[in-house]
């Protein structure tokens, strides 16, 4: 099963120690469960071109400063996916849910108290340190 290719971020508030996260829409592929934002890595689009697009569109901010963080792949019952995953340091604008998603503003030690979808895991830990 070829992977589907999601850029995720990792978007840290200027001044905070916190991290913005996105409810999954309830009708959506583990909809209901918290989720870095992003999204799908559209055909023939580089990664960091995904992340500003799906910012964009999803939140209303324009990524300034950004790095990859890392690389995860999953294999759920109905699909493979591959989650690029990269820290934002500093953006434009405040953050909406333009898409109608529930966002907050969660501090890192906050995070395990949060449903994520199973992907998401390896992420978790490395933000915590685990």
């Amino acid at each position: 099963m070829t992977p589907i290719h999601v850029v995720a971020a990792i978007i840290h508030h200027p001044g905070w120690e916190r991290i913005l996260l996105a409810r999954r829409p309830d009708h959506l592929h583990q909809g209901g469960l918290w989720e870095f934002p992003g999204g799908k890595v559209d055909a023939g689009e580089g990664a960091r071109q995904a992340l500003d697009r799906e910012l964009a569109e999803e939140l209303a901010i324009q990524v300034l400063r950004a790095e990859p963080f890392l690389e995860v792949r999953h294999q759920y019952p109905d699909k493979a996916v591959l989650l690029d995953v990269w820290q934002v340091w500093e953006f434009a604008g405040t953050p909406v849910g333009n898409e109608g998603q529930a966002i907050r503003w969660a501090e890192l030690a906050a995070l395990p108290a949060y449903s994520f979808p199973a992907a998401n895991q390896p992420i978790l830990d490395a933000l915590l340190g685990r």
